[in-house]
């Protein structure tokens, strides 16, 4: 996928202005939400939960080499294979020569950000293969030749009416005169075209939410069902994952398991959890007859020991996405690469560069939000300012900004010159003010009152306050 993240303002613009994608969004501001906060209402245990499992993750990121070293010896020892990629094109190369290990013409896959990451269905396309997306919400975008624009709900960003219009352009050889009005009308259709295709993939392709050392077993929770066809019915199974989704135990998989769907979709469980261990075995009365295991770094080990190792945290539920203001303004096109909303501000600079992507950790209100839902406890809020920092230092981010942080510095080095001028500023834009009590333009604050209107200051400072209520108490 080409990053078009260095155009992010220009993305957002576009986005703030195509009122399809608005009523699309709007329908998503309830939803997830609500649910989550149902589900871990139903579970006392829930922060204990969060606790086990930021600690289960970060001792796997603290012993990453042994886990998968372990997970690579039991897959092996299950009938498995694991390859290592350290690129996208490393990956790339290696499942094709899966796929023309059998002379594979269609290839089924389940819903993978990884198989985004790295552009695979483009890949497999110019090689003469037929990639195609069995997750309802990846199949409709597929349709369309957009990428995803959420990480659980790729279509969030589509209504009803363009979902129709992507059927009846592509399935021509159905009824033109059909109905496909509703919501059940559009699922049966692309259940009936699809399953065809499951009949005739000679690969399957899925992600892994899970990697599970102990027993070499990879994990997919999927609410349509479409994995386990898709890693059942072909002749291979192959399994794209990146090194940081190794777990060490069973027992530390279920653990994770129950935050994941809680926070992803407000669900107890996910409908369909798969765990798959080596291909077919002779008692066994289906499944694919080869398993093979692609374990993607493209950038993950070089975050190890960094400010930004707990990333490699994250467990992929949206959680963050669901919750931020600013993902729920824009969607996810504008974020310009697959991983989009707090999370991706974080993750994408740290695989693609700070040079393309400075401008997501800057496309933050700090509220904290994705940071209190997180299951997973990650630091994004702390995360994004270091990238920040990054930028600042490697003279990135605009001049205007970096002479308006200068100045701003210069000033809170000088403590009571610092206090002077902003009581002088806010006792001057409180008389400016004094007859509406806010601005709906001003000098230098254009960002704020292009959308909103500025209040006018009032009363004393937070220091004054500060000094009057520390004289009260003595």
């Amino acid at each position: 996928m080409q990053p078009t993240s260095h155009a992010f303002k220009a993305n957002v613009r576009e986005a703030l202005d195509d009122e399809t994608l608005q009523r699309a969004l709007g329908n998503m501001k309830s939803g997830f939400p609500a649910k989550r906060l149902a589900a871990i209402d139903r579970l006392p245990e829930f922060e204990a939960l969060r606790d086990q499992g930021r600690d289960i993750k970060n001792h796997v990121l603290e012993n990453l080499d042994f886990y998968l070293e372990t997970f690579e010896r039991n897959v092996t020892g299950a009938g498995g294979k694991v390859h290592w990629a350290r690129t996208p094109e490393e990956a790339r190369q290696i499942i094709l020569g899966i796929c023309r290990s059998v002379d594979a013409k269609t290839v089924t896959k389940g819903k993978s950000m990884i198989s985004e990451e790295i552009a695979l269905n483009d890949f497999l396309e110019s090689q003469g293969l037929v990639p195609v997306e069995t997750d309802l919400g990846e199949y409709i975008i597929q349709l369309r030749h957009e990428a995803p624009s959420h990480i659980i709900a790729p279509a969030i960003h589509l209504v009803k009416e363009q979902v129709e219009a992507a059927f009846r352009a592509t399935h021509t050889d159905l009824p033109e005169g059909r109905s496909l009005s509703e919501p059940r009308e559009l699922t049966d259709e692309a259940r009936s075209v699809l399953r065809q295709r499951f009949l005739e993939a000679d690969v399957g392709i899925t992600g892994a939410n899970f990697l599970i050392a102990e027993t070499g077993s990879t994990v997919i929770v999927t609410n349509e069902g479409n994995g386990d066809l898709t890693q059942t019915l072909p002749k291979i199974h192959v399994v794209l994952a990146s090194l940081e989704k190794v777990v060490p135990t069973l027992e530390d998989a279920t653990s994770i398991l129950r935050l994941l769907a809680r926070s992803a979709t407000g669900q107890e469980f996910s409908t369909y959890t798969t765990f798959s261990t080596g291909p077919r075995r002779p008692d066994d009365l289906d499944g694919p007859g080869e398993f093979h295991v692609v374990l993607l770094d493209n950038g993950r080990s070089a975050m190890l020991g960094t400010e930004f190792q707990d990333m490699l945290r994250c467990i992929r539920c949206s959680a963050c996405l669901n919750h931020c203001p600013v993902y729920q303004s824009v969607g996810g096109h504008a974020y310009g690469w697959v991983y989009p909303g707090p999370m991706g501000s974080v993750l994408t600079p740290s695989l693609i560069g700070v040079e393309e992507a400075g401008n997501l950790p800057n496309a933050s209100t700090f509220c904290g939000k994705c940071e209190s839902v997180c299951p997973m406890r990650i630091p994004l809020p702390k995360m994004m300012r270091h990238w920040r920092e990054r930028e600042f230092e490697q003279n990135l981010s605009p001049a205007p900004f970096r002479a308006g942080l200068k100045l701003w510095a210069f000033f809170a080095r000088r403590p009571a010159l610092y206090r002077f001028g902003a009581n002088l500023a806010a006792r001057l834009l409180g008389w400016l003010g004094r007859d509406s009590g806010r601005f709906t333009s001003l000098p230098l604050a254009g960002g704020w009152t292009g959308g909103r209107d500025l209040p006018a200051p009032e009363g004393k400072s937070f220091m004054e306050q500060w000094k009057a209520r520390q004289r009260e108490a003595a």
